[in-house]
């Protein structure tokens, strides 16, 4: 068997494990034709590059041998050749001008927003993520879209710069205070499929997450008139709402975490920064939820994001009688 057959047998086997690796189950699932497309051009990078390495480590294995110091034999001297130096630049060029042209061509697909698609806007803060659709309905944590469906993410964070990372989509965009971004997708048969927070945004970062469900059509817009709420006891609205935007910061138990923990708080005296006291009654708690900067709990930093505008009254109201509730 021939050298070239041994390394185009060992090109074949590399590029067949990272074609594999790149489509199978070592990459999360292709939830948008997109990923489909990034795949695609990623197995091409991997490939080309695994070849490159392969060809530049068996030529110096091989030069290594042919050319090694031998007592009585004198290597021959040579120069250039004019050929082989244009090719080893020339095809170089070749692969990094298809791999620019087809990195464009996906990351055009990426940022062209399709017209009428349907918008979602996302609010994130330390730490969670919010959504507000245009019926007026609002979920946090929980991001509902139809399949099938363009889907345009209109996005903005109220505090430091956050990521919103769809894996499965192999889209990534920066969520940045004060301006707007987008991102777009829209996928192609109904899952769950998860969101993370890919920039670093404080203690509380890397519970930042979020479940994208996407439903049939006629499920989403079920989903899109139902009340969340209906049938539930302001308890229980509390602690929907607790667990979709708070538990990144507090517990519902005694154990600090970024902020108190919030059993037994209810009622009793609580120190502040500075040396004052004050009671943990409802008007404290509606106050520290609108503007946790009023009165700083000693011993905790000063982190959490305002929620104003951000929870109805049903929703507030909700969260103050489940920290009630939590004796």
């Amino acid at each position: 068997m021939s050298l070239a057959t041994v390394i185009a047998s060992i090109n074949t086997l590399f590029i067949s494990v990272v074609s594999h690796a790149a489509g199978g189950s070592f990459m999360p699932p292709q939830g948008t034709k997109v990923a489909e497309k990034v795949d695609s051009l990623y197995r091409f990078l991997a490939g080309a590059s695994v070849i490159s390495c392969i060809l530049v480590f068996a030529s110096m294995c091989i030069f290594a041998y042919q050319y090694r110091r031998r007592p009585g034999v004198k290597s021959a001297y040579i120069s250039h050749n004019t050929l082989a130096e244009f090719l080893w630049s020339f095809i170089p060029f070749c692969i990094f001008m298809v791999a620019f042209a087809w990195g464009w061509y996906v990351y055009h697909d990426l940022r062209t927003m399709p017209k009428n698609a349907f918008e979602v806007h996302v609010h994130g803060q330390k730490w969670n993520w919010t959504f507000e659709y245009k019926s007026g309905r609002k979920s946090a944590g929980e991001l509902y879209v139809p399949v099938n469906t363009p889907v345009r993410m209109i996005m903005d964070s109220a505090d430091v710069i956050h990521s919103f990372y769809i894996p499965a989509f192999r889209t990534k965009q920066d969520v940045v205070p004060g301006r707007y971004s987008n991102i777009w997708f829209d996928i192609e048969k109904p899952g769950n499929y998860q969101v993370f927070c890919a920039e670093y945004c404080g203690q509380g970062h890397s519970a930042m997450l979020a479940k994208i469900h996407a439903l049939p059509k006629d499920k989403f817009d079920e989903w899109l008139q139902n009340d969340p709420y209906k049938g539930l006891t302001p308890v229980q609205v509390g602690e929907a709402v607790f667990k979709a935007r708070c538990t990144a910061c507090h517990n519902a138990t005694a154990e600090k975490k970024v902020g108190p923990g919030l059993q037994g708080v209810f009622g009793h005296q609580v120190d502040l920064e500075g040396g004052d006291k004050v009671t943990a009654d409802e008007n404290y708690i509606r106050e520290s939820i609108l503007y946790p900067a009023a009165k700083i709990v000693k011993g905790f930093p000063n982190a959490m994001t305002p929620f104003l505008g951000q929870l109805g009254e049903q929703e507030l109201s909700g969260v103050i009688e489940y920290i009630k509730s939590l004796q």
